[in-house]
Order: structure tokens, then C-alpha cells, then sequence
């Protein structure tokens, strides 16, 4: 939620006009970073999503429902304790800064009523949603320690500071001229940046703004500002101002030209008029639409094990370089032998301490000559030796070598399938069966003696193609596996990409021919949920589910199979789409 405290202002008063009296009926965290507060008002119940992203931080009533994981993180479990069937006394905004207040009464022991605020800092990466009581910090959602910061931690018992900045002024508390004369002061400073440094919560577009109305260029230094232009500069502040001071907001979301949000403010803002200007009757309005364009949040644990996943992958492709290597210099034995015979075939026509010695190559039909190199230390008998020892040891290794780079391209292979399978993970259900995989896999350490409780499993995806022919697409290794053994009959067609990691993909033929309309579909849905989801011509195999078989110990998600065709299909995301949402 790219907004700055003047337009956040706004958007609390309406949340107050909406929550203040409401009862919090169920407290839930999401995600790390986000809270879900489900609110009871007299004939209505309503969501506040609150959330400290580092990279989206967000405070809005939604009608979503985020997935919320099988066992409440800690942080949750102490506001259910503590906030659970506690009233909004009231949401209030701290001066203008990007903090927000929610002051929350519960009854205590004795029916006593303590009140208990929810600090809410929207402050980017500086993020977070901290709990207090009587202005000491029960616990947060980020606790901040003294290696992280040693002028402000958050942690439980310290005493609640406000961020530093404190000594700006509240642009809408004060006369634009006593607002830009502490502008003034900051001589060395341009003055979009003088005017964020006079003010609370005064961002980068709203410093552009006021530049804007002034006539001025965003980039002038202060100290080239003469008394004229000072006057026109408290006419430009006065002008943004005074609206907001009466509650005349005008909530606006700018798209720039590649459609991506490029402001939301709860003015219009004049300077960006050459964009996509969308306006709004309320800021809630305007945050809802801001937000729609960030696209689904990424789950932190899929993050965690996509970049783990990635590790492992370049180790082991580094090791295949290796093992390659290693493997062409050891089928390259021959010539170790060869020259072994060679110097048996001349041992009495080579000098003692000789470094390199030119002999007539006896498996040439031409009788060519061929330079060896020789260890001069090393007695003409030795070196033959020394040259036969080297052939052997080379032999040797050629087996093992193969078998290890064999290893090592099953094993990017598995984890290229479980990349494919967290790209297309959906729910934090699907990402913990991964999560779980890998943990059997020993990718992961286990939890020790500790409990895990048991978590429901995923289904497969299921869909019906344009004839009526039943669909199921496995999206994880478990998945595929399930898919492929548990749920597909002998006769069922089945589908995987040809030699590239992606998902199983079943036609249930139900007693009737299935038809290569129905083949080419389900092609294209083996080909979208695989690695080769962005290329063209994607090979895809078919063939009845009874010649499809798993390999003893072999790792989960690997199959077998014959009696196979191929299909070429280049992916088309509108027809997968279309596919999807088929009734």
C-alpha cells in the first residue's frame, strides 16, 4: 500500500466511522507478516487485514478470505488470548505519521476494563504490528533486538517509543506559512525533500504535489527561493491542505503506462495527470483497487523453500560440470595404454632422463610419429609402468564416474519436479506437502521429537474438457503419484511432458473411446504445468495408464512407461484458462 501519512489520514477516520464499537470475534494470522481480524457490528460482520509486509505493507477492510495455516503461529495465540471479544474503542492515527492506533477495551479479572492498543507502523521494510498495554509492549509480530537496532528495540517489557522524526510538523494542524518556514530552513536540501523533512508523513508525491502547484521544479534548492516565490509556495500548501482539513478528499489511484499503480493519495494529484487516473468515493474504495494490482502474495514458506530448492540446484550442476569432465578425461584412457605399448615397443631405444621422447607410432597404418612425455626421474621401464598404472586407475574410475553423474542428473531432475511443483502451489496445504517431501527427501532437517500435527492433504486438480471427458492434473509429487495409482484406472490415458519435470495428467475414459480433441487438451495441461510451461513444441507422451509403472525405491513422483505416442503442443495460456473454467 503505497500510501504516505496525509492520505493515510483519511482512510483511518473511515475505518473508525466503520470498526469503532465493533466486538472482535476471531483473531487469525495468515501469513509471518499479517493479521485477519473478523469484526462483529450490529447486523453485519467485517474483516480487517492488517499487514506488515516488508515489501506491501496494507491496513484495509476486505471481503477476502486468506488460507490460514493448520497451527496458529505464537503470535497469533497471544491476541486471541488477549484481544479475543474485546470492543474497537476507537482507530486513531498518530499525529500524521504512518502509524496506526487501534485502542481495543477487554475486560479483565473482576470485570475491569483495560484498554489495549494494536500499533500498527506501515514504514515499508521498518513494518510491523506491535501489541501494548499502558505503553508497554506485550509482543509484536517482528521483534526488534539490540543487534538490529540500538537506538529502539521492540520486545516484550520494553517501553513503547514512536519511531524518531518526531519533530516535524502536522501539516494540517498548523498555517501553511509556519509550515514553510521550517521548510526554509533546510538550505542544503532540494525542495521536494525540504518539504518531506518539514512534515509527518509527507511522501515523495505529495512533496512533488505541492512543488507542482507552486510552479516550481521538484529538484530546486531551497536557498535559490526568494520572498515571491515563498509566498507562492504557502499558496501551494494552503491549496492541498485546506480541502483534507474540511474532509473534501478525492481518494485517487494512478496507473502509469505499463498499467501498474503508481500513486494512491486522497488528493488529486495534478502533477500526474498525464498517467490513468481512477477516482473513488471513499480511501477504502481506493486501497481495495490499489491492492487488486499486487497480484496473490507470494506464501513465505513457498519463498523459503524456493530458495533452498535453487541452492541445491546449483551445487549439483556445478558437480555435473565436474563429473562431465572428469568422465571425458577418463574415456580418454585408450591413448594411456597406447602410449603405454608404444614405449614398451621401443624401451631399448629410449635414453635414461629423457623428458619427451619422439617414437614411431605402432598402431599408425603410416608409420607417423607420435611425442610422449616422460618423467625424466623415472627409468624408461618405470615410465611404461607409470603410463599402464594410470590406464587402469582411468578404467576403473569410468564406471563409477558414470554412475555418479547418473545420480546427479536424477537427483536435478527430482528437484527441477519439485520447483515445478512449488510454482504452481496455491495453499499453504500444497506447500507443506512439499515442505514434508523434502524433509523425507533429508533437504530438510526434521523438527525432532516435536509433534507435527497432521494436515489434511491437497486434491489434485479435476476439470471436464469441451466433450466431457474427465481431467485430473497432479501439481505436486505426491500429487502425481496419487493421480497416477490411487485414482486412475488401466484404461485412463495418461500424459506427462517427455523427458522434462511437470505434472501427471489423467482422462478418465469412463467406457468410451477418448478422442484426440480430448488428448490434444489434456497435452496442453501437461505441457502448462511443467518446467516447459514459456516454450514452444513441448513434447508431450500418452499412453494407457496400465503401462505406466514406479521403479522400486524410486523417488517420489518417478515413473516408467511404454507403448507410448508423442504430441508437439506449444502452451496457450487462454486455453488452460478456458480449460480451468469449463463447468
Amino acid at each position: 500500500m503505497n500510501i504516505d501519512g496525509l492520505s493515510l489520514a483519511p482512510l483511518v477516520n473511515e475505518l473508525n466511522g466503520v470498526l469503532a464499537g465493533g466486538r472482535i470475534d476471531k483473531v487469525f494470522q495468515p501469513d509471518p507478516y499479517s493479521l485477519l481480524l473478523w469484526i462483529r457490528q450490529p447486523g453485519e460482520n467485517l474483516r480487517l487485514y492488517v499487514s506488515a509486509n516488508p515489501e506491501r505493507p496494507k491496513l484495509l477492510i476486505t471481503a477476502a478470505s486468506p488460507e490460514n495455516p493448520a497451527v496458529a503461529p505464537n503470535f497469533c495465540m497471544l491476541l486471541r488470548k488477549h484481544l479475543e471479544d474485546g470492543r474497537i474503542a476507537g482507530i486513531e492515527q498518530h499525529s500524521l505519521d504512518r502509524i496506526v492506533n487501534i485502542n481495543i477495551d477487554v475486560r479483565g479479572e473482576r470485570g475491569m476494563i483495560y484498554t489495549k492498543r494494536l500499533v500498527i507502523e506501515i514504514m515499508g521494510k521498518h513494518s510491523n504490528i506491535i501489541l501494548t498495554q499502558d505503553n508497554i509492549i506485550i509482543d509484536a509480530i517482528k521483534r526488534v533486538g539490540a543487534g538490529l537496532s540500538r537506538f529502539r528495540q521492540v520486545l516484550p517489557g520494553k517501553e513503547y517509543v514512536y519511531p524518531p522524526g518526531q519533530d516535524r510538523l502536522n501539516i494540517l494542524a498548523v498555517e501553511p506559512e509556519l509550515f514553510v518556514e521550517k521548510a526554509l530552513t533546510s538550505n542544503e536540501l532540494p525542495l521536494n525533500k525540504a518539504i518531506i523533512a518539514a512534515g509527518f508523513g509527507l511522501g515523495p508525491v505529495t512533496a512533488r504535489e505541492i512543488a507542482w502547484r507552486g510552479g516550481f521544479s521538484p529538484d530546486l534548492r531551497i536557498e535559490n527561493l526568494d520572498e515571491a516565490d515563498q509566498g507562492a509556495l504557502v499558496d501551494a500548501v494552503a491549496s492541498l491542505a485546506e480541502p483534507l482539513k474540511s474532509s473534501q478528499i478525492a481518494p485517487t489511484v494512478v496507473i502509469d503506462g505499463k498499467g501498474q499503480p503508481l500513486a494512491l493519495t486522497a488528493f488529486f494529484p495534478e502533477h500526474l495527470k498525464q498517467h490513468t487516473i481512477h477516482s473513488f468515493v471513499t480511501m477504502s474504495q481506493a486501497v481495495e483497487f490499489f491492492d487488486s494490482f499486487k497480484g496473490r502474495p507470494t506464501l513465505p514458506e513457498k519463498e523459503v523453500l524456493t530458495k533452498l530448492v535453487t541452492v541445491e540446484l546449483t551445487k549439483l550442476t556445478r558437480k555435473q560440470a565436474m563429473l562431465t569432465e572428469e568422465l571425458t578425461q577418463a574415456e580418454n584412457a585408450e591413448s594411456l595404454r597406447r602410449y603405454g605399448d608404444i614405449l614398451m615397443a621401443n624401451l631399448y631405444n629410449i635414453p635414461a632422463g629423457s623428458a619427451n621422447q619422439e617414437l614411431t607410432d605402432i598402431y599408425s597404418e603410416q608409420s607417423e610419429k607420435v611425442v610422449i612425455s616422460l618423467d625424466p626421474l623415472l627409468s624408461p621401464l618405470e615410465n611404461v609402468q607409470r603410463y599402464y598404472a594410470k590406464y587402469n586407475k582411468a578404467k576403473r574410475s569410468i564406471e563409477h564416474l558414470a554412475s555418479q553423474l547418473t545420480e546427479c542428473l536424477q537427483t536435478i531432475d527430482y528437484l527441477e519436479s519439485i520447483m515445478v511443483a512449488l510454482y504452481h502451489a496455491e495453499s499453504n496445504v500444497e506447500t507443506g506437502e512439499i515442505k514434508q517431501e523434502l524433509i523425507s527427501s533429508g533437504y530438510i532437517k526434521p523438527m525432532g521429537k516435536r509433534r507435527v500435527p497432521p494436515s489434511t492433504h491437497s486434491l489434485p486438480l479435476t476439470l471436464k474438457t469441451s466433450e466431457g471427458f474427465s481431467v485430473v492434473i497432479g501439481k505436486n509429487n505426491r500429487q502425481n503419484d496419487y493421480v497416477t495409482f490411487k485414482q486412475a484406472r488401466p484404461d485412463d490415458i495418461w500424459l506427462h511432458t517427455k523427458d522434462i519435470p511437470g505434472s501427471h495428467v489423467i482422462i478418465r475414459a469412463e467406457n468410451k473411446e477418448v478422442t484426440l480433441q480430448a488428448i490434444t487438451a489434456a497435452a496442453q495441461l501437461a505441457a502448462y504445468f511443467s518446467k516447459s510451461r514459456q516454450s514452444a513444441n513441448v513434447p508431450v507422451d500418452y499412453t494407457k495408464r496400465r503401462y505406466v509403472r514406479k521403479p522400486s525405491g524410486a523417488k517420489p513422483g518417478f515413473v516408467i512407461y511404454d507403448h507410448q505416442s508423442t504430441l508437439y503442443v506449444t502452451p496457450d495460456e487462454s486455453i488452460v484458462r478456458k480449460l480451468l473454467t469449463l463447468p
